[in-house]
């Protein structure tokens, strides 16, 4: 060493000693044995790249602490040379597998020296077995994914118990529904496959070791791999989140939840190249698992891994030897117990004095809010689906025994129906209709047929579509009626007698491409209603969000219908809102959860009484020959919507109008025909791959339905001719049809009529109906903001071990609700007609004219809650709580709509003041809630501060002088999504403006270039289109009421949901005592019957493979034979004093499935972009 001490390595400012380490480690051996005290020696054999990474130096350093301790890290070459007599001496032996280490020497070293091990070293050997694990795992009663293990021979791998179908393997007997995984049984081996379902689009995900940026990539290929042995096990639908436990010894356990490596593939690091995670807190039952697992493989320090879902907690990996990779906390935890056990272990037998430290208590965090201030806690969404194909639909009646015969083979005997979706039953379909129309051709055929040819071919034609199959937009219902079915318009067949049975195909109502850039853009503006939504911190908007949801602070839970146009919209929404990559399937799989299995987004059943005798109304009002007159405004529309009046006076007569239709539809024909005969037109391939064959037969048949036989209209077909004519305008009309904006014009007037009646007349009957299809998610609504209510610590940040997070007691919880139109009708209709405000309310006043002046809830409609909690507030005080409400109309239609009415803006001031009043800011540094502020209430009528207001304060204080009133865009717009103050004509200053939609999506494609999306229009650019994308932009949310109580909307929900709507009519005046005693019932989804149960007790999913309940899930209440038993135990369970298990709450269950409510669950990560 050179007269100037050890050499420096010098970096910028930081001088690195290298042989410091090694200094004072001799100094201290050195120490200790000129005093001729006794040291124990810990040692490190692992393989190099695993003893000195920073985490075990970290760790050591501090292990050195120990006065008596002393650490002896092992040298690789040692280690891989020489034999086990040369390797070092030492008393307590630290030694885990890795690759390439040679754990057999390890076993034989420590058979010689005897030390003191710390991680067993034969339980090693079966860890790197994944069968191992999972037997040892089932042995000691810890939960597990249901699995099945596939064992080949080498020499012979096509000798295997394995039975592959298009969405389903059977393995040794045990079938699983896709998605399923397949793990190989090494535990060595990271490439595991994720097999997604038909419905789903396919294919699969392939996790690998990470590489760079990348963990996973999707490919789609779905066939299982026919080489090597695997486990098969049930998906778990996780939210796109993995939990990563650590224990060290059987009483210490530290959680840190990552972003699945199967949601997009794409590994989100900090700054240093780390994973990002962050610390979460166990539960009790967690706990112990992790006990169990320390203890059952003999492995103090211990990493696996744990998947939350379904409101329970299963171990799917077990990794032995793992430490946290940047936790400053961790490892002082870490080196403090593994010393203590050292010396309590080793001290007595070197005569060390060594006293046993007391454990103390833990203290509860208890995460404190300084200011006054209304904290958002809840996001609740129902949105309807994006643009799509136009639906379309045939019948027809069918009496061949091959029919029967395959009506037999689904059990439709047992049902009287059956819905077809697989490819395998879309494939036995389209078979029996080849073998029909193969036989008609032939002269013998002809008497025993009676289908009719052309609906034969026409049903072989859609079934042929696309050269493969998949159920996500086709599908085939067969009907069985005894004596046949009586005709009602053209397209159906003659009245017979004998049984038959009636066959629907459903086809068409994809989500388009447009439609999946409308959801990705909606998702990214989404991201802006929430805390630091327009803060300028990463480049773009809704980072606040991203923050939030990375953090481990936001509790996301997306449900959406079985119909493939809404779960294709979710997942694209999510992409967007979450800033995911890749695939839409991955998306689906594993963040939408699949709501048909308890009607809460679906209404399968038969239309009511109540709404087959509107309908029937609806038809005779619309059927007379005359003008409308003022009886007949009454009668067709009593409420007095300033929409339908509008309509009506511009349809005058409807018969006429309706044959000013019916012949636009043969111009359109006649036009569509040319084209065809035109060979510069000859190969046109439309919008979405349509051909002009296929929209030729889309408009020939709504032209024979719409004009029946006895020369009466049809007008149920209206909402079918709106939806063609709309699409064409839209996509296709760079065929320059004639006349194709007359025949919109007048299909929208009835429309505008015809649509939002269906669902009622009179306000009464809207209600009724409203509340009938919406039972299931009012109930859910109500069960969401009562949740908040609770105290709940499971799946949230653990503050203790946080960093670079200045409020980790912050939580938001969102729930999403993807549906179809009709939901988002009744949904509307119970909320205008259900007595939610007074009527004196003078913003509710303007809210309802507005909502009355909407013609059309179109794509991407939204209903917005949003929940604010005041904590300095009484718990029992409504002052407590604050709702606000909503709405926003959706996508832009086809032409120019200047006159289109505006409501408030998004979030006004309220109205009892018309002039901004001052606001109030929390400038505590230790905020990052850019919360909702306001001085004491005592008018809580009072103006409110906008995001952008907060955030433009924020940063006055952090020193810079900028306006942050609207982000710097890439495409040189500006926005300011929130505004003050009063209302404003049209929809300047709201959230989710044109220019904002458009803003930032520098992250899509170009797409200009995208195929399908863009066209070159010669005449310029659509209004209401996006210049650059030609997507329908979406209209601004408006508020509809800012200031409503949580007691009042509960009241409001109750009434609904306990079978009482028509008393909500009339909703009675408060009483002007403030009550300040109100503590709202926590309430759960009422369960309407029970799932079906196996012979062997468990319950087993819907034939829907998109669905993200698991395959065969054991039910937490197996042995619970009613509603009332197992109500009675959830009850039980809550009011426990231990902390139990999330328990989850069954929901409504047709068809025999099982669905579970959640509990506070895990969520998916995405990037991380700033601190708070």
């Amino acid at each position: 060493m050179s007269e100037f001490g050890p050499p420096k390595f010098i970096i910028g400012d930081e001088v690195l000693n290298i042989d410091k380490d090694a200094q004072d480690h001799r100094t201290k051996k050195q120490r200790l044995e000129d005093e001729g005290r006794k040291m124990i020696i810990v040692g490190i054999c692992a393989m190099s790249k695993k003893s000195r990474s920073k985490p075990m130096r970290e760790i050591l350093t501090r292990l050195e602490r120990f006065e008596y301790i002393v650490t002896e890290i092992f040298e690789e070459d040692v280690i891989l040379q020489e034999p086990v007599e040369n390797w070092p001496l030492c008393d307590c032996l630290i030694s885990f597998f890795s690759k390439g280490f040679p754990l057999e020497k390890a076993v034989a070293y420590a058979e010689l020296r005897k030390p003191y091990v710390i991680n067993d070293l034969q339980k090693q050997f079966g860890l790197q077995d994944r069968r191992f694990v999972y037997k040892v795992l089932r042995d000691e009663g810890i939960g597990l994914p249901r699995y099945a293990v596939l064992d080949r021979d080498p020499d012979n791998p096509n000798d295997s118990d394995l039975i592959e179908a298009d969405d389903a393997v059977e393995v040794n007997g045990h079938g699983f529904q896709k998605p399923f995984v397949e793990k190989p049984v090494s535990a060595e081996d990271h490439n595991i496959y994720i097999y997604y379902p038909m419905s789903a689009g396919g294919g699969s995900q392939r996790l690998f070791r990470k590489i760079g940026s990348r963990s996973s990539v999707y490919s789609p290929e779905s066939r299982v791999r026919k080489q090597g042995s695997y486990i098969y096990e049930e998906f778990m639908p996780t939210d796109g989140t993995d939990v990563k436990v650590y224990t060290v010894g059987p009483d210490y356990a530290h959680a840190e939840a990552r972003k699945s490596p199967a949601l997009d593939g794409k590994v989100e690091r900090d700054s240093e190249g780390k994973e990002v995670r962050y610390p979460v807190i166990l539960n009790n039952i967690e706990k112990l698992i992790a006990r169990k697992v320390s203890l059952a493989f003999k492995q103090t320090v211990c990493g696996f891994d744990l998947l939350r879902a379904n409101g329970r907690s299963y171990v799917c990996d077990v990794n032995g030897f793992s430490f946290v990779k940047n936790s400053q906390k961790y490892y002082d935890d870490c080196a403090k117990i593994l010393g203590n056990l050292i010396m309590r272990e080793l001290a007595p037998h070197y005569d060390i004095p060594w006293n046993i430290p007391s454990v103390e208590e833990e203290v509860p965090y208890v995460p404190t809010t300084s200011g006054t201030m209304m904290e958002l806690r809840c996001v609740i969404g129902v949105m309807r689906h994006g643009d799509r194909t136009p639906k379309q639909k045939l019948k027809m009646e069918v009496r061949n025994p091959k029919f029967f015969k395959l009506f037999a083979k689904y059990n439709g005997y047992k049902y009287g129906k059956i819905k077809l979706k697989r490819p395998t039953q879309l494939q036995e379909v389209l078979d029996v209709a080849r073998y029909l129309l193969s036989e008609l051709e032939s002269q013998d055929g002809i008497r025993e047929i009676e289908e009719k040819k052309c609906k034969l071919e026409q049903l072989k034609t859609v079934l042929e579509m696309y050269g493969h199959f998949s159920g996500i937009n086709r599908k085939v219902q067969l009907k069985y009626q005894p004596t046949g079915r009586p005709r009602h318009s053209s397209s159906e067949d003659d009245v017979n007698v004998e049984p038959s049975l009636l066959l629907i195909l459903k086809w068409g109502g994809e989500l388009t491409p447009a439609g999946r850039v409308q959801a990705e853009e909606l998702g990214r503006a989404f991201r802006c209603i929430y805390p630091g939504g327009q803060g300028e911190y990463a480049g773009f908007p809704g980072c606040g969000l991203l923050r939030l949801h990375s953090t481990y602070r936001h509790d996301l839970k997306i449900y959406a219908s079985d119909e493939g146009r809404v779960q294709m919209t979710a997942a694209a929404f999510t992409k967007g809102m979450l800033a995911l990559e890749g695939e839409l399937t991955p998306i689906l799989v594993q963040m939408v959860k699949s709501a048909h299995t308890n009607g809460l987004l679906d209404f399968d059943k038969d239309s009511s009484s109540v709404q087959a005798k509107v309908k029937q109304r609806l038809c005779e009002l619309l059927g007379q020959d005359r003008d409308f007159s003022e009886v007949d405004i009454e009668k067709l529309a009593p409420t007095g919507a300033k929409s339908l009046v509008d309509s009506m006076d511009l349809i005058g007569n409807p018969v006429i109008k309706c044959q000013v239709v019916a012949e636009l539809i043969k111009y359109l024909i006649k036009q569509i025909k040319m084209r065809l005969e035109d060979p510069a037109y000859k190969d046109t391939k439309l919008y979405h791959n349509e051909s002009l064959e296929l929209m030729l037969k889309r408009w020939c048949k709504l032209d024979k339905d719409f004009k029946m036989k006895n020369g009466q209209f049809d007008i149920t077909k209206i909402p079918d001719i709106y939806d063609c004519i709309k699409y064409d305008c839209l996509h296709n009309s760079e065929l320059q049809l004639n006349r194709t904006e007359e025949l919109y014009e007048c299909a929208q007037e009835l429309a505008d009529v015809i649509i939002p009646q269906e669902y009622g007349l009179t306000g009464q009957e809207k209600l009724e109906i409203g509340a009938g299809i919406c039972l299931p998610l009012l109930r859910k609504i109500r069960s969401d903001l009562q949740r908040n209510l609770d105290d709940e610590t499971v799946h949230r940040l653990n503050p203790k071990y946080s960093h670079n997070v200045l409020s980790p007691g912050r939580h938001v919880r969102t729930r999403l609700y993807f549906t179809s139109e009709s939901h988002i009708h009744s949904l509307l209709n119970c909320l205008r007609l259900g007595g939610l405000c007074n009527e004196d309310d003078e913003q509710w006043k303007r809210a309802m004219e507005y909502l009355g002046a909407v013609k059309e809830l179109n794509y991407m409609t939204q209903i917005v809650i949003m929940l604010y909690e005041d904590p300095n507030k009484d718990p029992a005080s409504e002052e407590r709580f604050h709702v606000e409400l909503h709405f926003s109309p959706g996508a832009k239609g086809y032409g120019d709509d200047e006159s289109y009415p505006s409501g408030s803006g998004y979030r006004p001031a309220s109205s009892k003041e018309e002039q901004v009043s001052e606001t109030s800011f929390d400038i505590s540094p230790s905020s990052d809630s850019f919360s909702l502020l306001s001085r004491e209430a005592e008018d809580c009528s009072q103006d409110l501060p906008t995001l952008s207001d907060l955030a433009r304060y924020k940063t006055r204080l952090s020193g810079k002088i900028e306006d942050l009133s609207g982000p710097r865009l890439k495409h040189g717009h500006g926005s300011a999504p929130c505004t003050t103050g009063r209302a404003r004509s049209g929809s300047q200053g709201s959230l989710f403006s044109k220019e904002l939609l458009n803003a930032y999506s520098s992250s899509l494609p170009d797409l200009k270039t995208v195929e399908g999306i863009h066209r070159n229009y010669s005449y310029g650019v659509l209004p209401g289109m996006d210049t650059y994308t030609m997507v329908p932009s979406i209209r601004p949310l408006e508020t509809l009421h800012n200031s409503l109580s949580l007691r009042q909307v509960d009241e409001f929900l109750q009434k609904l949901t306990d079978g009482r709507p028509n008393q909500a009519l009339t909703s009675p005046r408060c009483s002007k005592e403030m009550l300040l005693t109100y503590t709202p019932k926590r309430i759960t989804p009422s369960p309407f019957s029970l799932p079906l149960r196996t012979e062997e007790g468990q319950f087993y999913r819907s034939s829907n493979p998109a669905s993200n309940s698991s395959s065969t899930m054991h039910s937490p209440s197996n042995s619970m034979n009613t509603v009332d038993d197992y109500l009675s135990s959830f009850e039980a369970a809550s009011n426990s004093a231990e902390t139990p298990l999330d328990t989850p709450t069954l929901l409504s269950s047709l068809d025999g499935v099982e669905v579970f409510e959640e509990s506070p669950e895990s969520v998916s990560k995405p990037k991380v972009t700033d601190s708070f």
